[in-house]
């Protein structure tokens, strides 16, 4: 049976969910959820994920919603992305709540802000105060893949793929991949593997559509 995945392409979050499902060669679709025309407030997508947030999984009768959580059902319905270890799989773990507190936490409020909002609504003091917040983060991620191709042991995971997920969108918020050399090396690696596609390319949706 075909797993379905409800998502929009803009979502950095969906982006985690999409992309494992994707390296993960499991059967997959996009279903794609009308975010900016107030998809996730109606009942029906309530009913579906009461917290009224993308990405939402259904695989048969399972219904998972939180992108960690299905990467998480991804990994080990498959045996793959997860670490080869008890001991990896908490540092997998680890950087997933890292990157759900201090990256994408971060980076999704800021990049809404600085290209989704309308230019009357952004606010140059929160922006600053995100973009130095994100940045603190990506140092310590850019220290961590010093002389290492991958975050958790020798082989990607979801680890990389949660860290990622806000990473390879190209709108402006104030993340500039030169700054980051080994976080550039690092991302050029996951673009590598076999199955790899951008967000656009991954799921429906795009910020063209609304132009």
């Amino acid at each position: 049976m075909t797993i379905k995945l409800h998502c929009f392409g803009e979502s950095g979050n969906a982006y985690k969910a999409a992309l494992t499902l994707e390296l993960s060669d499991l059967e997959w679709e996009p279903v794609f959820v009308d975010f900016f025309n107030g998809a996730t407030r109606t009942p029906e997508f309530r009913a579906l994920n009461p917290m009224g947030e993308v990405p939402v999984m259904q695989d048969g009768d399972l219904i998972l919603s939180q992108s960690g959580v299905i990467q998480d059902y991804v990994s080990s319905k498959t045996g793959k992305l997860g670490g080869r270890s008890a001991d990896e799989r908490r540092e997998v773990l680890r950087w997933m709540f890292f990157d759900n507190h201090k990256i994408s936490g971060i980076a999704g409020p800021l990049r809404f802000n600085m290209n989704f909002l309308s230019e009357a609504k952004r606010n140059a003091d929160v922006n600053a105060f995100l973009s130095a917040r994100l940045n603190s983060a990506l140092k310590i991620l850019n220290a961590n893949l010093e002389g290492r191709d991958w975050l958790v042991g020798d082989q990607i995971t979801i680890a990389d793929i949660a860290c990622c997920g806000y990473l390879f969108y190209e709108e402006p918020f104030g993340f500039d991949r030169k700054a980051y050399p080994n976080i550039d090396a690092w991302l050029d690696r996951i673009a590598a593997q076999p199955g790899w596609k951008a967000p656009y390319d991954l799921m429906p949706g795009n910020p063209s559509d609304r132009a």
